[in-house]
C-alpha cells in the first residue's frame, strides 16, 4: 500500500489536453526572455521574463537553472497563470525572493505567434528556445491564479494593475493511492495533509512580509470559486501599496475610435481607492476631445475643477468643470493640435483637482498620469480614425467605468 498526497490548485496535472491547455495556457510552466518595443515594460524598458502556464510538478527545478543563466537581477518577471502546484509555487517564489525580483502580472504575446494561439506546439518551440522572443505585453485580462499568487508574493516589488486579476482560493489535497487502503486511514491522510498545507502557507505568507489577513481570507473561499483581490485588499494585505496603479494605454477601434487608460488611486486616508479613465479621441476640426471620468464621495458637495499640463511644456494646459452624474464625474474638453504634441512628446500628464468642502474650504489633489506607451500609438490611431466615419458627439459613457473594487472576468483554476 503506497499513499501519494500533493496539494494542488488547479487540478491534476496531463501531459496534453489539460484543462488549464483549452483555457489557454500550456500545461506546463513555461519561463523564457522577452524582448519588446521600446518602454514596452516602462520607461527604458523593453526586455523582460515571462512566466506562464501551469504550474507543474517539476516546475520550480526549471525556473531555478533558468534564472542562474540570468545576470541581470532587475529585469522584470511578468506572470500569467491559472495556477498549479502549491509545493512548486513556494520553491519558485522563494527564488524570486533571493533574487529580490521585481514581479508583475501580464501577458507576454509572442510576435512569430500573434496570429494563432500563444500555447499550441509551434509557439511553444519558439519560447523554449535559446535566446530573446520578440514580443508584445499587456496587462489586459492577464492573470496570476491560484498558487499563481504564492509565486507572485515571493517578489519584492509587486505590481497589480487596474486590468490585472490576483484571485485566491482554499488548497485541496489530491491523493494518489495505490493498492486498497482502508477508507480511514485515506481520511486519516487527507486531514493531516491539509493540517500541513494551512501551516506552510501561514508560514510562506508571513515569511513574505504579506499580511495573515490573506491567509484568513483564503481560507474563506472554497476550492471550486475565485477570489478576484479588490485594490483595497491588495493594500491592505500589503501586496500591492502603491498610490497610484494604472493600466498601459490601450488602443480601442469601432465606430469612434480612441486611446484610453485606467487608473486607480488611493485616498490619503489609505482605505479607499478611486477609480478614473482617461481617453483622446480622432481629431475633429484641427481639435482632439479629451475625456476624463473619475468616482466622486456621492456625499461631498460642491463643484470641483481639473486643469492638465504635460511635463515637455507646463505653459500648455487644459481643463475645466466635470459634471457630476451618480458616483461619477466627467469632464470633456478639447486640445489643439501643440497641445497634443505636448503630450506626445511629455512622460507625465499633470493633474491637479480642485474640489470644494462643506465647509467651502477648497480641497486640491494633485497626481500624475504616466503617458509612456501613447506616442506608439498615436499613428495606429490616426489610421484607425481614416478607416472610420467618426461622426461628433457625446462618446460617454461608452464603456462603464469599472469600479476600483471590480476586476476583469477571470478563468477559474480547474
Amino acid at each position: 500500500m503506497l499513499l501519494v498526497a500533493a496539494l494542488l490548485l488547479s487540478g491534476a496535472l496531463h501531459a496534453a489536453e489539460t484543462p488549464a491547455a483549452k483555457a489557454g495556457f500550456a500545461s506546463k510552466l513555461t519561463i523564457y526572455l522577452a524582448k519588446g518595443p521600446p518602454d514596452a515594460c516602462g520607461p527604458g524598458c523593453d526586455r523582460w521574463i515571462a512566466i506562464e502556464g501551469q504550474i507543474d510538478g517539476d516546475a520550480g527545478q526549471r525556473v531555478r537553472r533558468f534564472l542562474a543563466g540570468v545576470k541581470d537581477t532587475q529585469r522584470p518577471i511578468y506572470l500569467h497563470s491559472p495556477g498549479g502546484s502549491v509545493e512548486q509555487s513556494y520553491v519558485i517564489g522563494r527564488l524570486l525572493r533571493s533574487r529580490k525580483a521585481v514581479a508583475r502580472i501580464g501577458r507576454t504575446i509572442a510576435t512569430a505567434c500573434a496570429a494563432g494561439t500563444q500555447v499550441d506546439a509551434a509557439c511553444l518551440k519558439v519560447k523554449n528556445a535559446s535566446g530573446e522572443v520578440e514580443a508584445e505585453l499587456t496587462t489586459y485580462h492577464a492573470m496570476c491564479n491560484s498558487a499563481c499568487g504564492y509565486l507572485f508574493l515571493g517578489a519584492t516589488s509587486r505590481e497589480v494593475a487596474p486590468d490585472a486579476v490576483l484571485a485566491v482560493h482554499n488548497s485541496r489535497v489530491v491523493l494518489v493511492i495505490h493498492g486498497n487502503p482502508p477508507p480511514g486511514a485515506v481520511a486519516e491522510l487527507k486531514q493531516r495533509r491539509m493540517v500541513t498545507g494551512e501551516r506552510d502557507r501561514v508560514a510562506f505568507i508571513t515569511a513574505m512580509g504579506i499580511s495573515r489577513e490573506l491567509n484568513d481570507l483564503i481560507r474563506t473561499v472554497k476550492f471550486e470559486n475565485l477570489h478576484l483581490l479588490t485594490r483595497a485588499e491588495l493594500y491592505r494585505f500589503g501586496i500591492d501599496t502603491r498610490a497610484v496603479a494604472e493600466t498601459g494605454w490601450r488602443l480601442e477601434t469601432g465606430a469612434r475610435p480612441f486611446v484610453s487608460k485606467i487608473a486607480v488611486m488611493r485616498n490619503e486616508n489609505g482605505s479607499s481607492f478611486r477609480t478614473m479613465e482617461w481617453r483622446m479621441y480622432c481629431e475633429a476640426g484641427d481639435r482632439v476631445p479629451l475625456l476624463f471620468a473619475g468616482e466622486v464621495d456621492e456625499a461631498s458637495a460642491g463643484k470641483s475643477a481639473i486643469l492638465v499640463t504635460a511635463d515637455a511644456d507646463a505653459s500648455k494646459a487644459a481643463g475645466g468643470s466635470p459634471v457630476r452624474a451618480g458616483k461619477y464625474e466627467m469632464w470633456s474638453g478639447s486640445v489643439d493640435r501643440d497641445m497634443v504634441t505636448t503630450i506626445l512628446a511629455s512622460r507625465l500628464l499633470h493633474v491637479r483637482q480642485t474640489a470644494t468642502m462643506p465647509d467651502d474650504k477648497t480641497d486640491t489633489t494633485r497626481f500624475d498620469i504616466g503617458l509612456t506607451g501613447l506616442a506608439s500609438l498615436w499613428p495606429q490611431l490616426v489610421t484607425s480614425c481614416a478607416s472610420v466615419a467618426a461622426k461628433p458627439k457625446s462618446p460617454w459613457p461608452a464603456i462603464p467605468l469599472p469600479s476600483a473594487n471590480a476586476k476583469p472576468a477571470a478563468v477559474p483554476a480547474q
